[in-house]
């Protein structure tokens, strides 16, 4: 039987016809990765859009968008196909989380494995691996909705205050206290203080590492962003302060006393450290005791920081009067 040209194009339309209801996105998968190019298990971004067009329509408000947009990127490393992987097998099976990389079925570190290809290049993102978030499996998607972000910064899953305490009940609680940081109130926020991706060993506290306690210029505790006041360096330091941090005599998040006080009375506070304790210090006398002429029974003397004015350290007392 002799086929004539016309019968012979009228078969490939009829045959890409019949594809073409069966799967549209194949028709894109065809066009998008021709045999023998580099690449040609990537088939872009366009043929996702065939089957998830909810997604697509607003992909071009996110910030990984711009791995499109500037059109310089490989195949490996430009839109869906960046974080989900090749799209061939998926587009051939019509579908299927076991045809491409599904965030929903990763163990936790191979989340963060893929989120590292292009976000270890960062300072912040150092001590990830080892941070208390990653070390219980707490990881990016846990906190990122990566297509449906309804915040407006860091596509978070939800406002950050509200992101947090769905985990730090007990925070939520101590920023309901009466003496507070304004958290609640929008004033201030937890990574104003706390680098959830993890943080370097801090300089105080004895090098113990802080709950993910974010660090400013020169190893500081971040309490100095807010209270410039309060740095040095003084030619009197307080040891408490320099070595302890503020915690010492602070409740960071929020307190039922003034000032965040951990004791609702100062010198109860100070009797902590200044009760005639040797063998530690740099002379191994332990912090001084009140003086003799002050009897703590004696409401005057029950506010050390009437005359210790300086606390936080000095440049003109030894024992922070000024």
């Amino acid at each position: 039987m002799r086929y004539s040209w016309g019968m012979l194009v009228g078969g490939v339309r009829g045959a890409l016809g019949r594809l073409f209801l069966a799967c549209p996105a194949a028709i894109f998968f065809l066009l998008a990765s021709p045999a023998g190019v580099d690449g040609a298990d990537y088939v872009g971004s366009n043929v996702c859009r065939t089957c998830h067009p909810n997604v697509y329509s607003t992909f071009f408000r996110n910030p990984h968008y711009k791995s499109i947009a500037s059109g310089r990127e490989t195949p490996a490393n430009t839109g869906c196909e960046s974080c989900h992987g090749p799209g061939q097998d998926h587009v051939a099976a019509r579908g299927g989380k076991a045809t491409i990389v599904a965030f929903s079925q990763l163990a936790p570190e191979k989340v963060v494995d893929a989120c590292l290809r292009c976000h270890s290049q960062t300072l912040s993102r150092a001590n990830i691996r080892r941070s208390e978030h990653t070390q219980r499996d707490v990881v990016c998607t846990n906190c990122h909705s990566i297509h449906s972000a309804p915040a407006p910064k860091f596509l978070l899953a939800k406002q950050q205050t509200e992101l947090c305490y769905g985990c730090h009940s007990s925070v939520r609680a101590q920023f309901s206290m009466p003496f507070k940081h304004r958290v609640n109130e929008g004033s201030v926020q937890c990574t104003d203080c706390h680098n959830p991706h993890g943080s370097f060993a801090a300089t105080w506290n004895m090098a113990a590492r802080p709950r993910m306690v974010d660090q400013v210029e020169g190893n500081e505790e971040p309490c100095l962003k807010c209270h410039v006041d309060k740095r040095g360096p003084f030619v009197y330091e307080h040891a408490a302060v320099r070595v302890e941090g503020c915690e010492t005599c602070h409740m960071p998040h929020g307190s039922t006393n003034p000032r965040l006080l951990k004791r609702p009375v100062v010198f109860t506070l100070c009797l902590e450290c200044h009760n005639g304790f040797a063998n530690f210090g740099r002379r191994l006398d332990g912090p001084p005791n009140p003086s003799p002429t002050h009897n703590l029974a004696d409401p005057r003397y029950q506010n050390c920081t009437t005359c210790h004015v300086r606390i936080h350290g000095s440049n003109a007392s030894q024992v922070f009067f000024r």
